[in-house]
């Protein structure tokens, strides 16, 4: 008996800039409508800056939400425009 395709959806998300750094977002997608409003899938990097400089994204509120970053790799010094 032949197995069933245990992919059932494959979601290629499109690269943002958000200030001179790419960001790859899976979630929210328009193809998996059932995941939360909440939840945000994204895939950042790999990305070197010089000493002193990082990405550069324009003020933004966050809106009560906790987010979770799994660093791979390096550090990551993040602060809000509030």
């Amino acid at each position: 008996m032949p197995q069933p395709d245990p992919v059932e959806t494959v979601i290629i998300p499109q690269a943002r800039d958000i200030g001179g750094f790419g960001v790859r977002r899976a979630l929210p997608s328009a193809k998996r409508r059932m995941v939360g409003p909440f939840v945000f899938l994204d895939e950042m990097g790999p990305a070197d800056f010089a000493p002193g400089t990082g990405m550069d994204v324009r003020p933004h509120p966050h809106i009560g939400l906790a987010t979770l970053t799994y660093l791979l790799d390096g550090a990551l010094f993040h602060r809000d425009s509030l």
